[in-house]
């Protein structure tokens, strides 16, 4: 049974269409990559899930609910856990707080995120601000994960980080699926590491699923049409 699934849905910024016809189908504790090229739908697709722009047609289900008539704070009470592009924290607030700011009860609290990440205990007490990138990236996934959702989206969660760095998250998504089962919609460009945690992928073309299925299913015919410069 799927526990996010999208049918045909169109989407507007304004009198701009930005989806056409985007579908996609997530199971429970399954892992799907969501892939394309830049400025093809993906992280519009992300908004229309969370609530932040309303569906033109089609459907939206999350969890056996018609999210086209919740609100967007709702959406995040249902069990949605975004970790949007960007690494958004609160720069004014220490690790400690950003990470109880979100907390909801549930599997997820401050000393299972400092075993996933170790060195967010470390700086508990510092500023976010003064984090580098990649602690803020990693504090904005465990703040993400103390809400205890049912579904985690992760919006280019290594975009424009170090290697090593990159290594760690990639990292704690494999034990996150391995660990959890949780639900977990991923954007990312690395086909690489992509296919070491993804089941499944669904490929955005020009705000339009042009391609779905099991991961070992793409070819290089269709990379190269789709995900190739």
């Amino acid at each position: 049974m799927s526990l996010l699934s999208l049918t045909s849905v169109t989407a507007f910024y304004g009198a701009s269409q930005a989806l056409f016809d985007v579908s996609l189908h997530l199971a429970e504790g399954e892992v799907l990559a969501l892939m394309g090229r830049n400025g093809m739908g993906k992280s519009t697709t992300v908004k229309v899930i969370c609530r932040l722009l309303p569906v033109r047609s089609g459907k939206v289900v999350f969890d056996g609910c018609d999210l086209a008539r919740v609100s967007a704070h709702k959406a995040a009470q249902m069990g949605i856990g975004p970790v949007f592009e960007g690494r958004r924290c609160f720069p004014n607030l220490t690790v400690a707080e950003n990470l109880i700011a979100a907390a909801r009860p549930g599997h997820w609290d401050r000393s299972r995120i400092a075993g996933l990440f170790p060195r967010l205990e470390e700086r508990r007490d510092q500023w976010a601000a003064s984090l580098s990138g990649g602690e803020q990236q990693m504090l904005a996934i465990g703040r993400a994960l103390m809400t205890n959702p049912k579904l985690l989206i992760l919006d280019e969660a290594t975009e424009g980080l170090a290697p090593i760095v990159r290594q760690e998250i990639w990292a704690a998504v494999a034990t996150l699926k391995r660990e959890t089962g949780l639900a977990i919609l991923v954007i990312d460009k690395s086909l690489k590491e992509l296919s070491a945690v993804a089941d499944s992928a669904a490929i955005i073309e020009r705000g339009s699923t042009v391609w779905s299925g099991p991961l070992g299913g793409l070819t290089s015919d269709i990379t190269d049409q789709y995900l190739g410069v």
